[in-house]
């Protein structure tokens, strides 16, 4: 199981200038992935801001969304942005996606909630034209510079219209930041969707788990105050963040036991110096 951590991009207040040094500790460390979290209406920075400066300053280290919320954008902005990721990390992204359940964060005039699940699948077919370097707005130009690839894609949410986007556009699947007894049966699900797809071999499964060790008490509340508009289920994330070594041990251990190819350790706070105390313990 590879082993991956978290950019600390949705941390309420985050200083935005640790971004860049978080990203080059954790690819100096021997992290596999670095990943963002992913919400609008949230005192944070954006996904893609956070691995355009991830990607910049890296050379190795796979970069994930884990996940940024598709039906907010317009589908060929956001297929331009991801492109232009892709090509400044050299081939290195991974596109993590969900139709996203907050309101709130559907800011964008003319995304809202209403019919975003047939919007996304709209924009997904979109995304592989604009990659393809077909001609945007009309006109005769592509949006994306020739040689541009197709990022590949994973997908969030336990919904079946959520599994069977999956497993049709995608190479595998993200679960809940949540213990791996949990988790488990939606990997199975995602393990169904493929198979009932037609898909050859299994889909890759990616577990996320938050983590505070130099402050547990305030990665705990910061985890908490991210989800707190999903009342008890904030509760649930929060009690589950690992802030001893025993209870990282005990989540990789979880987490093999269910087979996940990835475990993912997204940070509770942006205490930079997090990122050596646990890759210390996990690697």
């Amino acid at each position: 199981m590879r082993i991956g951590t978290g950019l600390p991009n949705q941390v309420r207040d985050v200083r935005p200038a640790v971004l860049p040094a978080w990203a080059r500790q954790a690819e100096d460390a021997g992290f596999t992935s670095l990943a963002t979290v992913g919400r609008y209406a949230y005192p944070g920075v954006s996904d893609t801001v956070a691995l355009a400066a991830a990607a910049a300053v890296t050379s190795r280290i796979e970069l994930i969304s884990g996940v940024l919320l598709g039906p907010t954008w317009p589908g060929s902005l956001l297929a331009k942005e991801l492109a232009g990721i892709d090509g400044v990390s050299n081939g290195r992204l991974t596109v993590g996606l969900g139709v996203g359940g907050r309101p709130d964060d559907f800011v964008a005039e003319g995304y809202g909630t209403a019919g975003r699940g047939k919007r996304f699948d709209r924009d997904l077919a979109h995304f592989h034209e604009v990659w393809d370097g077909e001609p945007v707005g009309g006109g005769t130009n592509p949006a994306v510079p020739a040689g541009t690839r197709r990022p590949p894609m994973l997908f969030g949410g336990a919904a079946p219209a959520a599994l069977d986007r999956m497993a049709r556009w995608s190479e595998g699947y993200i679960g809940a930041s949540v213990p791996a007894p949990m988790v488990a049966p939606t990997f199975d699900a995602a393990r169904d969707a493929w198979s009932r797809a037609g898909r050859d071999g299994s889909p890759r499964l990616v577990a996320l788990v938050y983590y505070a060790l130099g402050d547990g008490e305030q990665g705990r509340k910061n985890v908490h105050d991210y989800y707190s508009a999903y009342g008890d289920f904030a509760d649930l994330v929060a009690s589950a963040v690992c802030d001893t070594p025993e209870k990282l041990r005990e989540a990789i251990t979880s987490f093999e036991d269910i087979g996940a190819d990835d475990l993912i350790f997204n940070t509770g706070t942006d205490d930079v110096d997090d990122i050596k105390r646990l890759a210390d313990i996990v690697l």
